[in-house]
């Protein structure tokens, strides 16, 4: 009898159990919001694509060793900017900085709420054998403009000068003061946005909206989500090169110890590889859940709507596939080096890995660096920091700054869905941490899968229509200054 009584109190709880679950689940769905009218832009597109063809000719293209760059190319773009955009430099003050930044100012009817519109006008190097067509000849064809930085991130050099020229041209006076910074190093983590950000604290300017590169207007990028969403960084993650040292007498290679150098870097490569860092709800990801996790089919709806219940059903479906969700969960770990002996017969007296960590916000570089040595377990092998950057802060969801971005992005893209996430690469945004919490990034474009596969790759190029696009974004968002 008692047997019974305690199976009948079982599957009581048990269906208030599932009860919950599916009431949860049937009422995590999207928030209700009033649609937003989108008023038709009309600017001189042809113009804005001569623009960034110009920009793109110049091969400014940035280095670790500065000796390896061409100055004269990063001076040639600076010198076009007053031809391409002439009554921008004419109605706005050019702030002078060293370290290749440049830094305008488009005075407001007030000087209280500024905006600071940042990009980098630097780009990475280039295989020129992989490309189909000349990376720095700006080819227009078929409704595209291929080379070297049309997405990153000359288009939205572009689209804020171009934005700029248009409304002043409609003699359109922004209410507070837009700052435009664009800086020449940060493909190499160069210090021109730092550059910016001392001006902005010595003249103790406190920006009510900081906008850079970041998310963009995508798909297929949450499961069971198949609408286009804008998603808008709220924070991004930190960096840290781990570097992974063992040393010996060396020897030659024919009676070697059980356990060479390399062996040793090897198992702890695996050991780490086997034990990824511990998964963490931040609050950029908490934002990006609620708010795709609301629109997804009803098995994810399911999850997402009972973390509490779920979370650890999710940690294993990110651990096991890696990718995009695995990223915005964890501190991820990848080895990308490892160097030994400079001949095949010879034990290497030292042998080194790298592993490039993105640090999640709730890690640190020094607490990644415990985690790896506590993984590894292995005296025999030292591990430091290389280059390194933590976690920037993290920016508000809720509040005027954020819904101006949602509207520039929801009017231009036809009421796509917008996201707040956690960005995994690192941009010059996490600079402006030290002057405001309103610092966001959202590159102004709708790109597939394979488009953004071009970034830093073969064939980097931007559809015309995707381009223009990223104007209409710039006008509609200085408007709201």
């Amino acid at each position: 009898m008692i047997g019974w009584y305690i199976v009948m109190a079982a599957g009581v709880l048990l269906a208030a159990l599932i009860a919950v679950i599916l009431i949860r689940t049937l009422r995590f769905r999207p928030k209700p919001s009033e649609p937003l009218k989108a008023e038709e832009i009309t600017f001189d597109k042809e113009r804005a694509v001569e623009a960034l063809r110009a920009l793109v000719r110049c091969k400014t293209v940035s280095y670790r060793d500065p000796a390896a760059e061409d100055d004269a190319e990063f001076q040639k773009l600076s010198a076009l900017l007053p031809t391409l955009y002439p009554r921008v430099f004419e109605a706005c003050r050019r702030i002078p900085l060293p370290d290749r930044e440049i830094l305008l100012c488009w005075e407001g009817q007030e000087h209280t709420h500024p905006t600071v519109l940042m990009a980098h006008y630097d780009v990475v190097p280039v295989d020129e054998s992989g490309w189909d067509k000349p990376p720095f000849e700006a080819v227009l064809e078929d409704g595209v403009v291929w080379g070297r930085g049309t997405l990153d991130t000359k288009v939205t050099v572009n689209g804020v000068l171009s934005a700029a020229e248009h409304l002043l041209e409609q003699g359109f006076v922004p209410k507070n003061d837009i700052y435009m910074a664009f800086s020449g190093n940060e493909e190499t983590f160069g210090e021109g946005a730092l550059r910016a950000v001392e001006y902005f604290l010595e003249q103790g300017i406190e920006p009510a909206l900081v906008l850079d590169e970041g998310g963009a207007v995508v798909e297929n990028v949450f499961p069971g989500v198949k609408e286009p969403c804008g998603m808008i960084g709220i924070a991004e993650k930190g960096m840290l090169n781990a570097h992974f040292t063992v040393r010996s007498n060396g020897g030659h290679a024919s009676a070697p110890k059980p356990h060479t150098p390399v062996g040793i870097l090897s198992k702890a490569c695996c050991a780490v590889e086997s034990h990824p860092f511990p998964a963490h709800l931040t609050t950029p990801v908490a934002a990006l859940f609620d708010t795709l996790g609301r629109r997804s089919t009803f098995v994810y709806r399911m999850i997402f709507a009972n973390l509490w219940l779920f979370r650890g059903v999710l940690d294993v479906l990110c651990k096991s596939t890696g990718g995009e969700l695995n990223a915005l969960m964890r501190t991820t770990v990848a080895f990308t080096q490892m160097e030994g002996s400079d001949a095949s017969n010879v034990i290497p007296p030292e042998a080194t890995m790298v592993a490039n960590l993105r640090l999640n916000p709730e890690d640190s570089v020094e607490s990644a660096l415990q985690y790896l040595r506590r993984t590894v377990n292995d005296p025999q092998v030292e591990i430091t920091a290389g280059e390194s950057m933590e976690p920037s802060r993290i920016s508000q969801r809720d509040g005027a700054a954020f819904d101006r971005v949602a509207a520039a992005v929801q009017t231009t893209w036809g009421g796509c869905i917008v996201s707040p996430y956690l960005m995994v690469q690192c941009s010059d945004s996490r600079r402006y941490g030290v002057l405001s919490d309103k610092v966001y990034r959202f590159s102004a474009m709708d790109l597939t899968s394979e488009e953004r596969a071009t970034i830093h790759g073969h064939n980097e190029r931007i559809r015309v229509e995707c381009l223009c696009r990223a104007v209409e974004f710039y006008i509609r968002l200085m408007r709201e200054s």
